[in-house]
């Protein structure tokens, strides 16, 4: 049983990884069982064959389908009086009373030692394993992917190697622009998602990085302060991770409710399929939108600014229910995790109460990131012959113009499917009308004490105006 938010996308990586994986565990002499079905079936089958005591796991946070299936087998451990021992693989905290010290807890589980590899052989040739599916088995089309992410531990290491030796010194400056951060973000997003590489061992080998920066005889160069920039730049998003994860493992539900209850009505009874569809597909009009999301069809990956400005545009320029939109990214993203997901989603979309809107415009996104069109023009080569001076609104052509280089407006490419100002102007208002009722508001500061960042002072002001920052990782 598959969940709709689950995609050909996960199933590859996680099957790369799994090979890997079974490999590893051979030349410490243990098997990786394989085995298909539901977890309470394969489990119940496996405690026929062997009356095991105790079972260990890393904590999940994950979609609704992981969380029923966790209670499941949660009732089915303790009828058969098993130990079901959990193990926290990042900052999240199970069952967490106050947000007061997570910050302080998150710190100090980064700074713990990670478990070493075992040595003992544990063999076990007599529990029979099944063969891990191709992926054209289970989907019906095999994804595209980026040709340097291939799921597993090598391939992680590898990542982290290359972004610490050369690729992050310019993380914090080129993070945002679809040209650059292909190169210059870690795209250690899909390895920590899958476990192939724990939290810890990324946080420690920044640290430790950054002690070697600060020991050098030149730690006072230029290039040293770039490095030293971007390497705190990404520790915060690292922590940022984990405070986002925290919202779904604390409230499950608001993978399908708005986080505050004061905007539920919202957009649930004017949902636009046609504009659904054209959003889906990469054929709205607006050349970032649909480069954006042609890459990710290709790819599975495009770089955080990129995915709030096609949430951001889904929500406010097309008026589409959050919900139907997430699914639709998440079986997109290779690096998908529900828990950074569906918050993330509500923040860019304005119900979550505490956050500031931001609302981008795609025009102004290639102005500032892709001036010259070359993300563009890799994505949709029909506006291969648009010259720069309108690559951001295709439209505002002449009809000479247009006929003169073969890019027709609502034949060869699309005509904007809205009107960009009206719309924005719409949004603005209908969401300030909900915001400033004083039931939002109550409603709010309840959202922000459950769920609020504490590692500044609890002022008004900056419940209103909490930063936004990217998990591009």
């Amino acid at each position: 049983m598959t969940s709709a938010d689950f995609s050909a996308f996960h199933y590859q990586f996680i099957r790369e990884s799994l090979l890997e994986l079974k490999q590893s565990l051979r030349e410490i002499g243990a098997n990786l069982l394989i085995r298909r079905g539901s977890c309470l079936e394969v489990f119940e089958k496996l405690y026929e064959s062997v009356k095991f005591q105790r079972i260990h796991s890393h904590q999940e946070t994950g979609n609704d389908l992981t969380y029923r299936r966790d209670q499941k087998m949660k009732s089915w451990t303790k009828h058969h009086q098993i130990d079901w021992i959990e193990y926290r693989q990042h900052g999240v905290v199970r069952r967490l009373s106050s947000r007061n010290s997570w910050s302080s807890q998150w710190l100090q589980l980064m700074r713990t030692r990670s478990f070493s590899v075992p040595t003992l052989r544990v063999c076990t040739d007599e529990i029979t394993s099944e063969r891990i599916p191709d992926t054209h088995e289970i989907f019906t089309d095999k994804p595209a992917k980026a040709p340097w992410r291939i799921g597993g531990e090598k391939s992680a290491h590898e990542t982290l190697d290359t972004f610490l030796e050369s690729r992050g010194r310019d993380y914090q400056r080129e993070m945002s622009s679809p040209l650059t951060a292909e190169d210059s973000c870690s795209r250690l997003s899909a390895y920590i998602a899958y476990g192939n590489i724990s939290m810890r061992t990324v946080f420690q080998r920044i640290e430790l990085q950054k002690r070697r920066f600060r020991d050098s005889a030149s730690h006072r160069s230029r290039q040293n302060k770039t490095w030293m920039t971007s390497l705190t730049s990404y520790e915060k998003r690292l922590r940022w991770h984990c405070h986002f994860i925290q919202k779904l493992e604390d409230e499950p539900k608001i993978e399908f409710e708005n986080m505050s209850r004061s905007y539920d009505g919202l957009r649930e009874n004017e949902f636009n399929d046609e504009f659904f569809e054209a959003w889906k597909s990469g054929s709205t009009g607006f050349p970032m939108v649909d480069a954006c999301i042609r890459c990710l069809r290709q790819t599975g990956w495009i770089n955080f600014r990129m995915r709030a400005m096609l949430v951001s545009f889904a929500s406010y320029h097309l008026w589409l229910h959050w919900r139907p939109t997430s699914v639709a990214l998440a079986r997109l993203f290779t690096d998908y995790e529900p828990g950074i997901h569906y918050p993330q989603f509500q923040m860019q979309s304005g119900t979550t109460g505490i956050n500031a809107l931001r609302i981008y415009s795609p025009a102004k996104q290639v102005r500032d990131h892709d001036p010259q069109g070359v993300f563009i023009k890799r994505w949709l080569p029909e506006l291969e012959s648009v010259p720069r001076e309108f690559i951001d609104q295709p439209s505002k052509m002449s009809t000479y113009e247009q006929q003169r280089l073969g890019c027709i407006i609502g034949k060869d490419y699309p005509s904007p499917i809205v009107n960009e100002s009206r719309a924005i102007r719409t949004a603005k208002k209908r969401l300030s009308d909900i915001r400033n009722q004083s039931a939002s508001r109550t409603e709010a500061r309840k959202v922000f004490v459950k769920h609020g960042s504490r590692r500044r002072p609890q002022r008004h002001a900056q419940m209103r105006k909490q930063r936004q920052l990217g998990f591009d990782l």
